[in-house]
Protein backbone atom coordinates (compact mmCIF):
# COMPACT_ATOMS: atom_id res chain seq x y z
CA UNK A 1 0.00 0.00 0.00
CA UNK A 2 1.49 3.15 -0.91
CA UNK A 3 1.05 5.67 2.31
CA UNK A 4 3.14 8.77 1.12
CA UNK A 5 4.07 10.05 -1.81
CA UNK A 6 7.51 12.82 -2.30
CA UNK A 7 8.56 14.51 -5.13
CA UNK A 8 7.86 16.75 -8.39
CA UNK A 9 4.62 18.01 -9.08
CA UNK A 10 4.74 17.01 -12.82
CA UNK A 11 0.89 18.62 -13.57
CA UNK A 12 -2.56 19.38 -12.27
CA UNK A 13 -5.71 20.04 -12.73
CA UNK A 14 -8.70 20.40 -10.62
CA UNK A 15 -9.41 16.88 -8.82
CA UNK A 16 -5.84 15.59 -10.66
CA UNK A 17 -2.63 15.69 -10.37
CA UNK A 18 0.53 14.09 -11.31
CA UNK A 19 3.74 13.52 -8.94
CA UNK A 20 6.80 12.60 -10.81
CA UNK A 21 8.95 10.32 -8.25
CA UNK A 22 12.38 9.72 -9.74
CA UNK A 23 10.74 9.31 -13.02
CA UNK A 24 7.74 7.77 -12.18
CA UNK A 25 4.40 9.26 -12.65
CA UNK A 26 1.83 8.76 -10.51
CA UNK A 27 -1.53 9.96 -10.99
CA UNK A 28 -3.67 11.62 -7.30
CA UNK A 29 -6.90 12.42 -7.28
CA UNK A 30 -7.11 15.35 -4.84
CA UNK A 31 -9.82 17.60 -3.44
CA UNK A 32 -10.06 21.26 -4.54
CA UNK A 33 -8.95 22.59 -0.89
CA UNK A 34 -6.11 20.53 -1.73
CA UNK A 35 -5.55 21.84 -5.08
CA UNK A 36 -5.56 25.22 -3.71
CA UNK A 37 -2.86 25.00 -1.71
CA UNK A 38 -0.37 22.72 -4.32
CA UNK A 39 2.58 24.73 -5.75
CA UNK A 40 3.13 25.40 -9.48
CA UNK A 41 3.94 22.20 -11.80
CA UNK A 42 7.66 21.55 -11.02
CA UNK A 43 7.58 22.64 -7.41
CA UNK A 44 8.15 19.84 -4.58
CA UNK A 45 5.41 18.04 -2.85
CA UNK A 46 4.94 15.62 -0.36
CA UNK A 47 1.53 14.41 0.26
CA UNK A 48 -0.25 12.14 2.71
CA UNK A 49 -1.90 9.00 0.35
CA UNK A 50 -5.03 6.79 0.70
CA UNK A 51 -4.71 3.88 -1.80
CA UNK A 52 -8.03 2.18 -3.05
CA UNK A 53 -7.48 -1.19 -4.65
CA UNK A 54 -10.60 -2.80 -6.51
CA UNK A 55 -10.29 -5.64 -8.82
CA UNK A 56 -10.11 -3.51 -11.54
CA UNK A 57 -8.21 -0.27 -10.64
CA UNK A 58 -5.81 0.87 -7.54
CA UNK A 59 -6.61 4.44 -7.37
CA UNK A 60 -4.26 7.52 -5.71
CA UNK A 61 -5.80 9.59 -3.14
CA UNK A 62 -3.49 12.45 -1.85
CA UNK A 63 -4.14 15.07 0.91
CA UNK A 64 -1.78 18.09 2.34
CA UNK A 65 -4.07 18.13 5.34
CA UNK A 66 -3.91 15.16 7.58
CA UNK A 67 -6.90 16.37 9.06
CA UNK A 68 -8.56 16.42 5.89
CA UNK A 69 -7.56 13.24 5.16
CA UNK A 70 -9.37 11.65 8.85
CA UNK A 71 -12.27 12.90 7.41
CA UNK A 72 -12.09 11.80 3.94
CA UNK A 73 -11.54 8.19 5.86
CA UNK A 74 -14.62 9.01 8.15
CA UNK A 75 -16.87 9.72 5.03
CA UNK A 76 -15.89 6.28 3.54
CA UNK A 77 -17.69 4.64 6.69
CA UNK A 78 -20.87 5.53 5.73
CA UNK A 79 -22.70 3.35 3.57
CA UNK A 80 -23.26 5.11 0.12
CA UNK A 81 -19.53 6.90 -0.09
CA UNK A 82 -16.76 5.90 -1.76
CA UNK A 83 -13.49 7.58 -2.71
CA UNK A 84 -14.61 9.36 -5.38
CA UNK A 85 -17.84 10.86 -3.68
CA UNK A 86 -15.40 11.42 -0.48
CA UNK A 87 -13.16 13.29 -2.42
CA UNK A 88 -16.30 15.61 -4.13
CA UNK A 89 -17.79 16.32 -0.83
CA UNK A 90 -14.47 17.53 0.45
CA UNK A 91 -14.42 19.69 -2.79
CA UNK A 92 -17.63 21.43 -2.34
CA UNK A 93 -17.25 22.34 1.57
CA UNK A 94 -13.82 23.24 3.12
CA UNK A 95 -12.75 21.06 6.20
CA UNK A 96 -13.61 23.16 8.90
CA UNK A 97 -17.08 24.01 7.40
CA UNK A 98 -17.46 19.85 7.36
CA UNK A 99 -16.87 19.26 10.70
CA UNK A 100 -19.42 22.30 11.66
CA UNK A 101 -22.22 20.79 9.62
CA UNK A 102 -21.67 17.49 10.75
CA UNK A 103 -21.75 18.37 14.38
CA UNK A 104 -24.44 21.10 14.13
CA UNK A 105 -26.50 18.10 12.47
CA UNK A 106 -27.00 21.23 9.63
CA UNK A 107 -28.57 18.99 6.83
CA UNK A 108 -29.19 21.71 4.12
CA UNK A 109 -25.75 22.56 4.15
CA UNK A 110 -24.72 19.20 3.10
CA UNK A 111 -27.34 18.96 0.48
CA UNK A 112 -25.77 21.91 -1.66
CA UNK A 113 -22.96 19.54 -2.06
CA UNK A 114 -23.18 17.53 -5.72
CA UNK A 115 -24.16 13.95 -5.32
CA UNK A 116 -24.95 14.51 -1.70
CA UNK A 117 -29.05 13.95 -1.20
CA UNK A 118 -31.25 14.37 1.98
CA UNK A 119 -30.95 10.50 2.55
CA UNK A 120 -27.30 10.80 2.48
CA UNK A 121 -26.82 14.30 4.65
CA UNK A 122 -28.98 12.65 7.22
CA UNK A 123 -27.28 9.50 7.45
CA UNK A 124 -23.74 11.87 7.70
CA UNK A 125 -24.80 13.65 10.52
CA UNK A 126 -26.11 10.77 12.38
CA UNK A 127 -23.09 8.53 11.78
CA UNK A 128 -20.30 10.96 12.05
CA UNK A 129 -21.96 13.80 14.15
CA UNK A 130 -19.66 12.94 17.41
CA UNK A 131 -16.54 11.56 15.85
CA UNK A 132 -16.53 14.60 13.78
CA UNK A 133 -16.94 17.06 16.97
CA UNK A 134 -13.16 15.47 17.87
CA UNK A 135 -11.82 17.41 14.88
CA UNK A 136 -10.37 20.57 15.00
CA UNK A 137 -9.28 21.83 12.00
CA UNK A 138 -7.94 24.67 10.37
CA UNK A 139 -8.67 26.18 7.03
CA UNK A 140 -6.39 27.31 4.85
CA UNK A 141 -6.08 30.97 2.83
CA UNK A 142 -4.70 31.43 -0.33
CA UNK A 143 -4.23 35.09 -2.22
CA UNK A 144 -5.26 35.73 -5.60
CA UNK A 145 -3.08 36.96 -8.55
CA UNK A 146 -4.10 39.38 -11.16
CA UNK A 147 -4.60 38.73 -15.25
CA UNK A 148 -6.15 40.44 -18.38
CA UNK A 149 -9.61 40.14 -20.18
CA UNK A 150 -8.45 37.20 -21.84
CA UNK A 151 -7.19 35.38 -18.73
CA UNK A 152 -10.10 36.15 -17.47
CA UNK A 153 -12.34 34.42 -20.04
CA UNK A 154 -10.06 31.38 -20.01
CA UNK A 155 -9.85 30.86 -16.17
CA UNK A 156 -14.03 31.49 -16.47
CA UNK A 157 -13.74 28.44 -18.72
CA UNK A 158 -11.45 26.24 -16.54
CA UNK A 159 -13.92 27.16 -13.45
CA UNK A 160 -16.83 25.93 -15.11
CA UNK A 161 -15.54 23.03 -16.42
CA UNK A 162 -14.47 22.14 -12.89
CA UNK A 163 -17.55 22.80 -11.44
CA UNK A 164 -19.67 20.28 -13.94
CA UNK A 165 -16.80 17.97 -13.49
CA UNK A 166 -17.89 18.26 -10.27
CA UNK A 167 -21.64 17.48 -10.47
CA UNK A 168 -23.08 21.08 -11.05
CA UNK A 169 -25.62 21.80 -13.52
CA UNK A 170 -23.43 23.81 -16.18
CA UNK A 171 -26.10 26.67 -16.03
CA UNK A 172 -25.56 26.64 -12.29
CA UNK A 173 -22.06 26.54 -12.78
CA UNK A 174 -21.38 29.64 -14.96
CA UNK A 175 -23.84 31.79 -13.33
CA UNK A 176 -21.77 31.18 -9.79
CA UNK A 177 -18.41 31.84 -12.03
CA UNK A 178 -19.63 35.00 -13.32
CA UNK A 179 -20.57 36.00 -10.25
CA UNK A 180 -17.48 35.63 -9.15
CA UNK A 181 -14.72 35.79 -11.53
CA UNK A 182 -14.18 39.61 -11.69
CA UNK A 183 -14.12 40.21 -8.08
CA UNK A 184 -10.93 37.46 -7.68
CA UNK A 185 -7.92 38.82 -9.57
CA UNK A 186 -7.54 35.40 -11.61
CA UNK A 187 -6.98 33.14 -9.29
CA UNK A 188 -8.54 29.81 -11.07
CA UNK A 189 -8.56 28.14 -7.05
CA UNK A 190 -10.10 31.54 -5.48
CA UNK A 191 -12.63 31.83 -8.24
CA UNK A 192 -13.96 28.08 -7.87
CA UNK A 193 -13.75 28.59 -4.09
CA UNK A 194 -15.97 31.55 -4.10
CA UNK A 195 -18.22 29.65 -7.11
CA UNK A 196 -18.93 27.24 -4.65
CA UNK A 197 -20.16 29.34 -1.69
CA UNK A 198 -22.15 31.71 -4.34
CA UNK A 199 -23.79 27.96 -5.16
CA UNK A 200 -24.39 27.16 -1.79
CA UNK A 201 -26.04 30.16 -0.49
Amino acid sequence: MIAQLRGKLAAKTPGEIIVDVGGTGYQVFVSLNTFYELPDPGGAVSLSIYTHVREDVLQLYGFLDHQEKRIFELLLGVSGVGPRLATNVLSGIPAQEMVQALTNEDVARLMAIPGVGRKLAERLTVELKDRAGALRVAGPVREASGGDGKALRDLEGQAVSALVNLGYKRPDAERAVKRVAADVGGSLEETIRMALRSIAG
